[in-house]
């Protein structure tokens, strides 16, 4: 299938699109938490890549490694993108600011609070951290399949994913606190737990 598609055989691309864009789409999905996003993402990513066909290379029995790290950098290539329409919103005067409803969807799902606050951990980890989790745990590459789609040796893959795991479980249940209202500051002197509007409002002026 790599020569086929290297040479641009348009079945062999579709066969290829067929058995890998549900993967594609998972990871993207898992990202943004969007699902308009994740499509164009698909998008951008099948279109990046029938463009740098010619890059494909023999390494392994299937193409989606390659695939996957053209979908990565599609995803930076967004939240740059992303970043710097808010920078820009930012500095225009006069601009109301449009509240972000995510949460609030995500709020309405079976242990919302629960998905919400790994939702917003994983926003807190490094950004090759993350990565590296969401394709191995949530999309199942393999290590080497990952360390191919980041171009990072396999030792680090697994390193990186072990302390994304250890720091994802800690900032999963701040980020809970958080929500809950219970969340105590580090070094706070404190029996009991804290509700944040109590902490917030003896600090305010």
């Amino acid at each position: 299938m790599h020569a086929a598609i290297r040479a641009g055989d348009p079945v062999r691309f579709r066969e290829m699109f067929q058995a890998h864009h549900g993967v594609v789409y998972a990871h993207a999905y898992r990202v943004t938490g969007d699902w308009a996003a994740a499509e164009d993402v698909v998008s951008l990513t099948f279109l990046e890549a029938w463009r740098l066909r010619e890059r494909l290379r023999d390494e392994g029995d299937t193409p989606l490694p390659w695939l996957m790290g053209i979908a990565v950098n599609v995803l930076r290539n967004r939240h740059r993108a992303a970043r710097r329409h808010r920078h820009a919103m930012a500095r225009s005067p006069g601009r109301t600011v449009v509240p972000d409803i995510a949460d609030a969807v995500v709020d309405r799902i079976d242990d919302g609070e629960r998905l919400a606050a790994a939702r917003a951990a994983l926003g807190r980890l490094r950004r090759t951290d993350r990565e590296i989790f969401t394709l191995c745990v949530c999309s199942g590459l393999t290590y080497a399949e990952v360390a191919q789609a980041l171009n990072l040796p396999v030792g680090t893959v697994r390193s990186r994913l072990s302390r994304a795991r250890a720091r994802l479980r800690g900032l999963a249940e701040e980020e809970l606190r958080v929500m809950r209202g219970t969340f105590v500051p580090p070094g706070a002197a404190t029996s009991s737990p804290t509700p944040v509007r109590t902490i917030l409002r003896e600090s305010a002026p």
